[in-house]
């Protein structure tokens, strides 16, 4: 069977785009790859990608010169979780107070990992994971 090796892109479904970006870039700072009148992507850690598509903008199929992309769209709050390190959660914590961004959960795992939960303004549940909770992470 051939393997698969990670996750490369992952996509959140959102009301107002140029939100979500003032969101993502300013308060989480991450690096837009690429913009468009339905989607914004994000370099996250130079490893994975994210995807922020204007909901309900992506249900017909997408044709290009380079081929087709099949319709998909999601509803509901979503969850994702970003890789941080240990040593600097805490200062995630503190700025995550200082831009008023309301931490509604905190867990530290069997493991020895900690997370952090809170909202983007589309009420997507985000986490901020260290390693140690995953076998693989």
């Amino acid at each position: 069977m051939p393997r698969l090796n990670r996750i490369i892109e992952t996509a959140l479904y959102v009301d107002d785009l140029e939100r979500a970006r003032a969101f993502y870039e300013t308060k989480l700072g991450l690096e837009p790859l690429l913009k468009t009148a339905t989607l914004f992507a994000y370099d996250v850690g130079g490893q994975s990608v994210l995807l922020l598509f204007q909901r309900g903008q992506s249900l017909h199929t997408q044709s290009s010169a380079g081929g087709s992309i099949p319709p998909h769209d999601g509803h509901g709050p979503l969850h994702i979780a970003f890789a941080v390190e240990e040593s600097e959660l805490a200062a995630w914590d503190e700025k995550l107070q200082q831009l008023e961004i309301a931490v509604e959960g905190r867990m530290d795992w069997d493991r020895g990992g900690r997370s952090l939960y809170f909202r983007d303004p589309d009420g997507h549940l985000l986490e901020l994971m260290t390693p140690g909770i995953w076998r693989t992470y």
